[in-house]
């Protein structure tokens, strides 16, 4: 860890309360993403904004103003942004819907016509007539689809909007009052742990800030070249692809079956006949995840987290055992926070000094209070 003495190891004991108590805040976020959520949201519009107001208040301006300066222009750019965005929206809002269909229906061409090759290659698929009964099967619940789903993922989002609203109210509290939480943590420890505890406030705010600020270089470096690739192969709304299946990568696996299989259906249904784009695109898919894994994710979110590759692979399916497809989102940030708090609390209940140091200050203020009370 950053900062810790060159001969301090953590051991297994802190190593094993470092990822209990990991499992054990991605359980209670389960139970609280509604709350979570906005959190994390608001963490992201916090760090992103906070350079502003770092140049503000290096300019002069106090705490409060540069907060409310920061914070206000980026409502008038969102609110500038949603008036010049939602007007079209709204008017093509049947248009979006219908080429929702439309493309969930190349979609399952693009699967039948792939099971009729097959099944011209392999007579067992053929006698087991694949294509006929997956055919069958779609006839059947297509009509229920709409209803079925498209109601009750609606219900979703409108009982998900109060929640993710909180998030800018969040981070402006955060740009106005963080330096102030931060002070008041400071002054509630022991003179003797003080410095110890200004460095776990800046390695748990350094750790924080590195993530998210890495996890948008990320999501950048990939919406662009998958963007590119779609582009240069002639998928239509290539950067919107791009820029979507790169935020749903953020869902460690999962993410990016979902975002492949958007893009497979968008191609399936710009050229249909010809499952050989949808196939191409796959594989741009694939090439573009290679490079985030090898290349891209060790240039940014990888220098924030110190992790043995290992240990992040296994903590990746620990956190969707515990909390399911949240635990996958969160559990590399809160394992990162929770390696900080480990070691440095394991080097503050470790160092003799420090002990030493929190003993003689006790039995100072005790001297101290018996010579008053004798007085």
């Amino acid at each position: 860890m950053n900062g810790a003495p060159a001969d301090y190891r953590s051991g297994p004991i802190v190593w094993a309360c470092v990822i209990a108590c990991t499992c054990v805040v991605l359980f209670v976020f389960q139970k609280i993403l509604w709350l979570v959520v906005p959190f994390v949201l608001a963490l992201i519009i916090y760090y992103l904004l906070l350079p502003l107001k770092l140049k503000l208040l290096m300019g002069g301006v106090s705490h409060d103003s540069a907060a409310g300066l920061v914070a206000g222009g980026a409502f008038l750019a969102l609110a500038a942004s949603f008036v010049l965005v939602l007007p079209g929206m709204a008017a093509h809002a049947m248009t979006w819907q219908e080429s929702s269909l439309r493309y969930l229906d190349g979609g399952l061409s693009l699967v039948t016509a792939t099971l009729r090759q097959l099944e011209s290659r392999l007579a067992i698929l053929a006698q087991a007539q694949v294509s006929e009964q997956f055919s069958r099967l779609v006839a059947e619940h297509s009509d229920k689809f709409a209803q079925r789903y498209l109601g009750d993922f609606a219900l979703g989002l409108a009982a998900w909007a109060p929640s993710i609203l909180l998030a800018p109210f969040l981070a402006f509290f955060m740009l106005r009052d963080g330096w102030r939480f931060k002070r008041f943590l400071g002054r509630a420890v022991p003179n003797a742990f003080f410095e110890r505890t200004l460095y776990l406030l800046d390695q748990v705010d350094r750790t924080a800030r590195l993530y998210f600020i890495g996890l948008i270089q990320l999501t950048l470096l990939d919406a662009v070249c998958l963007a590119i690739g779609l582009w240069i192969i002639g998928i239509t709304g290539a950067l919107f692809l791009g820029l979507a299946t790169a935020i749903l990568a953020w869902i460690p696996y999962i993410g990016s079956i979902l975002g492949c299989l958007l893009v497979v259906l968008v191609a399936a249904t710009d050229f249909p006949g010809q499952p050989e784009i949808a196939y191409g695109t796959v594989g741009l898919f694939i090439l573009v995840r290679l490079l985030d894994d090898f290349v891209f994710m060790p240039l940014t979110v990888g220098k924030s987290l110190n992790m043995h590759p290992l240990l992040t692979v296994l903590m990746i399916f620990v956190g969707g055992a515990v909390a399911g497809v949240p635990g996958l989102m969160l559990v590399l940030p809160v394992l990162g926070v929770a390696m900080v708090l480990g070691e440095t609390v394991g080097l503050v209940l470790t160092d003799p000094r420090l002990r030493a140091r929190h003993v003689f200050a006790k039995q100072l203020r005790r001297e101290l209070v018996t010579r008053d009370l004798r007085a």
